[in-house]
């Protein structure tokens, strides 16, 4: 748009409902300043009305101070924004769109030049891969689907992320995994795999074509990758077996292999030549009529050296936001993410067990660090790690819709938890590669520690990845300072198992969490009911489970001192596990005999709500704050007290 045309401008944004305030006067010290950003924005404007805009947020972070409003007029930013000053209590500084406007935040870089792949290609590429030709591509390239463009997206593959038309596509792979990140193709390994050798008659491959080649590998709780060390019809041996675990399990580790340009052959998939700065994609039709960009930013905003910042409204593609250790007050409120996080080197050259399983879990997402900080009423969706990292202290995620996140399946989840006095409360979690909320108490980090808070949570479609999991997953050997789990719905896992179960429940407190509060759970669909105790390795010692609908199962806490000072009272359904727990020291009581029905509302339509005619009336040992609100003389069993007004979890949009 041209610089004479401002008049049109404000007709324009009038038309659309977008009101141009005046910019304060001055008074008895700095008032707050609104400035206005535009696409029609210009150098030489000063920003101070929606006609002359800056043309990037930058400019705004630059000379906000505290008390100043960012206006944001529609359009697709490309740019990390990194304000200079922090606001403060009485003043934050706020970015938000202008009233009426779609205002989207992008990590991505547009791709042009795109020409078609031809058979001369072909026959250079084989110079250099014998292999391209008489492989899939090749065909591909023949029936002119394969196109490809000079450009420069680094020397680690493992993070580019590429999209047609704002949807990710996928590296080329075999199997081909499909489109959809949570649900991607499976391939086990098959009998005589051993160690680190994976054997598949599915792997027809010639000699040698796999070599060099990049593998992931999932087995258990295990998600790992490496390379392969040399290859046969049939067979690939990795350069190490896959860490934790020590060796390929038939039937029950599954695999992809990666990084090889003769599997360029379906919809929607890429391969990057690193080293000749060369990127092919498949289409069915000309990439002239598409969108096709790469992700070349990794945050929208940039807040680790800031405090009293509030990110309102926004959308936010290909790219996250980050805060610093010593960053408080931070809000993020209402804002739409899609595509938050993106690696698929798990293993990252590693060979202990801590470091794969965790990768992800402290750095992807939105990250917030410091304290007293805070992700509320957002949307979020597709992440390779985490939608959403708590660290530090005190900081939430509240009223949240959180979905299709860790799709590498790691111990990266919806929330992922770490430092301590964190809040997670009304958010809902779907869709998950292994838990809704990943709880890694840490005590270490300076201030004086306290429990967390994970309640009032929906979360389902959990371990379409992963195994040995929960909706809310926390391990291991950590005193939780009375952590508190309560008033969750936990239901409907997804697990996609080999040839061997594992456990899925509602809430897992692993090798040897102690010091829990689980109260007034509700969980179905668990095949090991809503509440799982684990004492292996110390002491599954002094956690309350009460008031929990959906039973569950205990395992070492039978010997000595291994479940000293736990109690269980009050729960409505079967546990496992409970014969001998009390020679471990865990104390049973109040709980409604698995013989008797509870007679809830509706048991079909998980209405667990209790009947007039209910055993679990008058049943609990009464205790404050978990039974309160019965109308009977004695508080019920179960995570509804009858008469009471019936809770609810998730969030609230």
């Amino acid at each position: 748009m041209k610089v004479g045309s401002w008049k049109s401008v404000v007709a324009v944004l009038a038309t659309v409902g977008i009101v141009l305030p005046a910019v304060p006067a001055a008074a008895h010290g700095h008032k707050g300043t609104t400035y206005y950003v535009g696409k029609w924005g210009r150098p030489m404007f000063a920003g101070r009305s929606a006609a002359a805009p800056f043309l990037t947020i930058q400019q705004c972070a630059d000379v906000m101070v505290p008390g100043d409003t960012c206006l944001i007029m529609s359009g697709t930013y490309e740019e990390t924004v990194v304000p200079a000053h922090s606001g403060t209590a009485g003043q934050p500084i706020t970015y938000r769109p202008a009233p009426g406007a779609t205002v989207t935040i992008s990590g991505t870089t547009a791709v042009s030049g795109w020409t078609p792949v031809t058979s001369a290609d072909v026959d250079q590429i084989a110079q250099t891969d014998p292999y391209a030709q008489d492989s899939p591509f090749s065909a591909a390239v023949a029936a002119g689907h394969v196109y490809s463009t000079a450009v420069d997206l680094g020397a680690d593959v493992t993070t580019v992320q590429i999209f047609t038309d704002k949807k990710m596509d996928v590296e080329a792979q075999w199997p081909h995994p499909g489109l959809e990140l949570l649900d991607p193709a499976f391939q086990y390994a098959k009998t005589g795999s051993t160690l680190a050798t994976i054997v598949d008659p599915a792997l027809t491959r010639p000699a040698g074509y796999w070599t060099g080649a990049r593998v992931q590998t999932n087995y258990w709780y295990i998600t790992a990758t490496g390379s392969v060390a040399s290859s046969d019809v049939g067979s690939v041996t990795l350069d190490i077996a896959p860490p934790c675990i020590h060796k390929i399990v038939p039937n029950d580790t599954r695999y992809a292999l990666t990084g090889k340009i003769g599997e360029l052959a379906n919809p929607g998939t890429w391969f990057y030549d690193a080293t000749g700065k060369r990127l092919y994609l498949y289409s069915e039709d000309d990439l002239d009529q598409h969108a096709v960009a790469a992700k070349t930013r990794k945050l929208a905003f940039d807040l680790r050296n800031t405090s009293y910042i509030k990110v309102a409204g926004v959308d936010l593609f290909a790219a996250s936001i980050e805060t610093g250790v010593s960053s408080t007050n931070v809000v993020i409120d209402g804002i739409t993410a899609k595509y938050l996080s993106h690696y698929t080197d798990i293993t990252r050259g590693a060979t202990d067990c801590g470091s794969t399983v965790t990768r992800g879990v402290a750095d992807t997402g939105i990250v917030l660090n410091g304290t007293d900080n805070q992700v509320v009423n957002s949307d979020l969706a597709y992440s390779a790690g985490n939608g959403i990292a708590l660290r530090g202290q005190r900081n939430s995620a509240i009223n949240n819709v959180i979905h299709d996140v860790d799709y590498l399946g790691t111990y990266a989840a919806g929330v992922a938890v770490q430092g301590n006095s964190q809040t997670v409360r009304h958010n809902t979690i779907y869709r998950v590669g292994r838990s809704g909320v990943n709880l890694q108490w840490d005590n270490a980090i300076g201030g004086t520690p306290g429990p967390d808070s994970i309640a009032y949570n929906d979360i389902s479609q959990y371990a379409k990845l992963s195994l040995d999991v929960a909706a809310v997953y926390t391990c291991c050997g950590s005193d939780m300072l009375q952590t508190s789990i309560d008033h969750n719905v936990l239901h409907d896992p997804a697990p996609r198992k080999g040839v061997t179960s594992f456990g899925v429940t509602g809430v897992y407190a692993d090798n040897g969490q102690s010091n829990i509060v689980i109260a007034d759970n509700v969980g179905w669909g668990n095949a090991e009911g809503t509440v799982m105790l684990n004492g292996l390795g110390s002491c599954s010692c002094n956690n309350g489970v009460y008031n929990n609908v959906g039973g569950g199962t205990f395992f070492y806490v039978k010997g000595a001192n291994q479940s000293t000072g736990t109690k269980v009272f009050n729960n409505l359904g079967t546990f496992r596990g409970l014969t001998g727990a009390t020679d471990g020291g865990m104390v049973l009581s109040n709980n409604l005999p698995d013989e008797v029905d509870p007679l809830f509302v509706d048991a079909a339509n998980h209405d667990y709500r209790l009947t007039d005619a209910s055993p679990a009336r008058n049943c609990a040992i009464a205790l404050p704050g978990i039974t309160d609100g019965s109308t009977d003389a004695v508080p019920s069993c179960g995570a509804y007290q009858y008469g009471a007004t019936a809770w609810t979890a998730g969030a609230s949009r």
